[in-house]
C-alpha cells in the first residue's frame, strides 16, 4: 500500500485529502468530535509542510443533492481549531465556489469542501456514474491522500476512482488502522479476547465467523445477546431477537465447541417494562428473564452486574481485546452500567505492566460510548474511526479504498 510518509514531498501541490468528518449531530452542533481529532494529524502535517490541502468528506446520508441539514459547514470551525490554522468552507464541492477558493489558495492554506454526497456521482453504483464526478474532484489537486478510514470500504467516487486519476497514498491514519486491523487478523498477543455488542447479529455475522477461526474467547453483550440466548432455548419477552438468525447462532455455537473458542454469553440481564429512559427495571437471571413483573412485555436493556463483572475478570486477563458494540442501551443512564464495565476493564488492560497489551475500540457505536461515558480516547490502545470498515477488514474482506492504493 502506497503510504505518506514525508508530507514535505507534497510542498507546494495541491493535495486532496478524503478524510472521514461524518460526525454526530444535535441541528448545527457537533456531539463527538472524535473523527475530527482523528483527521487533523494528517491535514496538519501536509498544511506544515507547505501543501495547499483540500479536503473532502460526507456527513450523513443525503439523496444526491444539496440538503442544508447534512452541510459540512459547522465542521469548518471545529477542524480549524483541530488543526491549529484557518479552514476555509467552500459552498460547493466541485463547482465555482471550491474551483475560486483552491485557486486562490497559498501554500499551507486549508480549504474544506462541501459534502460529497450532494453529487449522485460520489455513490453512484455504475463506475461509468462515478468517473465523471471523480475526474471534477481530481481536477481541483496534484496528489491524493486517503485518510478516511471509515469510508475504505465503499466503493465511492472520492474513495476508489480518485485513486486511480492522482498519485495516491494512504494517510496516517489509514495507516495506523490498517497496521492496528493486521494485528488483530494475524498477530494477536494471547489470550486474544473479542467483545461483540450491539443491536443485531445478522450485523456481525462475518466477522463472527472469522474470528470462530482466531480468537480464544468471544464475549457477546448488547441486544444481539437475545438471539443467542433464545437459541439455547431460553425465553427473552419482547427483547430483540432475529429469529431468521437462530439456526445460524446455534450453528457458531457448535462450531466454537469443536475448535476450543469459547463464546461467552450472559449470566443475568437488566430486565424493563419498557424501552425508555426511567423505565423500570429488574435484573434476572438468562433463564428467568419472563420472570418479572412485567411479564414477558419485558425488554431486555443491559447485561446484569454479575455478567458484567465475569466480562471484565475475562478481559482484564487478556493481551489482546477487540470490542465493537455496547451492551446495552448506553445513552440511558439505568442501563449504561454493563458497557461502562466494558470499558472501564479495557482500560485497565491498557495501563497492566505488560506493554505488548492491545485494547482496540472498533469505532461506531463503541467510540461514541466510551467519550459518552467519560473515557478520553487515550485510555485505550486505539479507537478505530471505522465501524464498518473494522468488521469487514476483520472479515478478511478486500475493501475497495485500501485495494485502490496497492502498487501494480
Amino acid at each position: 500500500m502506497r503510504t505518506l510518509t514525508d508530507p514535505a514531498q507534497l510542498a507546494g501541490k495541491r493535495v486532496l485529502v478524503r478524510s472521514d468528518l461524518n460526525v454526530p449531530m444535535d441541528g448545527t452542533t457537533i456531539t463527538d468530535t472524535g473523527r475530527i481529532t482523528a483527521s487533523a494529524p494528517t491535514i496538519r502535517a501536509l498544511a506544515e509542510a507547505g501543501a495547499k490541502v483540500i479536503v473532502a468528506a460526507h456527513l450523513g446520508r443525503p439523496q444526491g443533492a444539496p440538503d442544508p441539514v447534512y452541510s459540512l459547514a459547522p465542521v469548518a470551525p471545529e477542524l480549524s481549531k483541530a488543526i491549529g490554522r484557518q479552514v476555509t468552507f467552500a459552498w460547493d464541492t466541485v463547482g465555482d465556489d471550491a474551483q475560486a477558493k483552491v485557486a486562490g489558495m497559498d501554500d499551507g492554506d486549508v480549504v474544506l469542501l462541501e459534502n460529497l454526497r450532494f453529487d449522485p456521482g460520489e455513490t453512484a453504483k455504475k463506475d461509468a456514474d462515478r468517473l465523471p464526478f471523480a475526474r471534477r474532484l481530481a481536477g481541483l489537486a496534484d496528489a491524493f491522500v486517503s485518510d478516511g478510514f471509515g469510508v475504505v470500504h465503499r466503493k465511492q467516487a472520492s474513495v476508489v476512482d480518485v485513486a486511480g486519476l492522482l498519485p495516491s497514498f494512504a494517510g496516517g491514519l489509514v495507516a495506523a488502522e490498517v497496521e492496528v486491523s493486521d494485528r488483530l487478523l494475524h498477530d494477536p498477543a494471547r489470550p486474544y479476547v473479542v467483545v461483540l455488542g450491539g443491536s443485531k447479529v445478522s450485523d456481525k455475522l462475518g466477522v463472527i465467523a472469522s474470528l470462530l477461526e482466531r480468537a480464544d474467547t468471544l464475549i457477546i453483550g448488547g441486544g444481539m445477546v437475545f438471539t443467542f440466548l433464545a437459541a439455547q432455548g431460553h425465553a427473552v419477552g419482547q427483547s430483540l431477537l432475529e429469529d431468521d438468525q437462530l439456526d445460524t447462532v446455534r450453528g457458531y455455537l457448535s462450531k466454537a465447541q469443536q475448535a476450543g473458542v469459547d463464546i461467552v454469553l450472559p449470566t443475568d440481564i437488566v430486565m424493563a417494562a419498557s424501552f425508555d429512559r426511567d423505565a423500570e427495571h429488574w435484573t434476572v437471571p438468562v433463564d428467568a428473564l419472563e420472570s418479572t413483573p412485567a411479564g414477558a412485555s419485558a425488554i431486555g436493556l443491559d447485561i446484569g452486574p454479575e455478567t458484567a463483572a465475569h466480562y471484565a475478570e475475562l478481559i482484564a486477563g487478556a493481551r489482546t481485546v477487540f470490542w465493537n458494540g455496547p451492551m446495552g442501551v448506553f445513552e440511558f443512564p439505568a442501563f449504561a452500567a454493563g458497557t461502562k464495565a466494558v470499558a472501564e476493564a479495557l482500560t485497565d488492560v491498557h495501563g497492566g505492566a505488560d506493554q505488548g497489551r492491545l485494547t482496540v475500540v472498533g469505532g461506531g457505536d463503541s467510540a461514541a460510548a466510551v467519550r459518552a461515558l467519560g473515557f478520553s480516547d487515550d485510555s485505550f490502545g486505539h479507537i478505530s474511526t471505522g465501524g464498518g470498515a473494522s468488521l469487514e477488514y476483520l472479515e478478511g474482506k478486500e475493501l475497495p479504498g485500501l485495494a485502490a492504493l496497492e502498487d501494480e
